[in-house]
């Protein structure tokens, strides 16, 4: 199973593939940048072509998507958000399946601890996946994080697969 975990942002945006065999590896991983001083409907533009060229590249079967978490500042998030928007544009474009997990979610299927640090994550993420150094940049270890919960949970049975069900019409 291939799986690209997404670590949503509208500057920076980690990718990172993964494959399931009897051992998760790491196939691809990095991330997308946007010009910081462009207006934004310029780097949503910019961040849809250049998902959609990794997408393209990959071939992923799956999604897995950092579900948004706010805590102080909610003009970051709704920027966070709109860029989430188009990570599930693209995919839905590509007829993938998507699933969402909170950053909890993430840490404790990582670690066994729902407030693990940001540096015991990326060691986890190096283990699991066999490399010899932690991904970088970080968002790319945060994205390669998203698809090892997915595998995890997927595994296991426990995905939810992302619909708008609950939101109202």
């Amino acid at each position: 199973m291939r799986i690209l975990g997404i670590d949503p942002g509208i500057g920076i945006c980690g990718f990172g593939l993964i494959e399931t065999t009897s051992r998760a590896r790491a196939l691809d991983f990095g991330a997308v940048t946007t010009m910081v001083d462009a207006p934004l409907p310029a780097r949503l533009k910019e961040l849809y072509d250049s998902l959609s060229e990794v997408f393209e590249e990959t071939k992923p079967e799956m999604v897995a998507v950092e579900k948004l978490f706010f805590a102080k500042n909610i003009t970051t998030g709704i920027a966070v958000a709109e860029a989430r928007g188009i990570v599930l544009l693209v995919a839905e474009q590509h007829g993938l399946p998507v699933y969402e997990y909170t950053p909890n979610e993430i840490k404790k299927s990582l670690t066994g601890y729902g407030a693990a640090t940001k540096t015991q994550i990326e060691e986890m993420v190096r283990v699991h996946l066999g490399l010899e150094c932690k991904p970088k940049p970080d968002d790319a270890a945060d994205a390669l994080a998203v698809a090892i919960t997915c595998s995890f949970l997927y595994e296991h049975g426990q995905n939810q697969e992302y619909s708008f069900s609950n939101s109202r019409r």
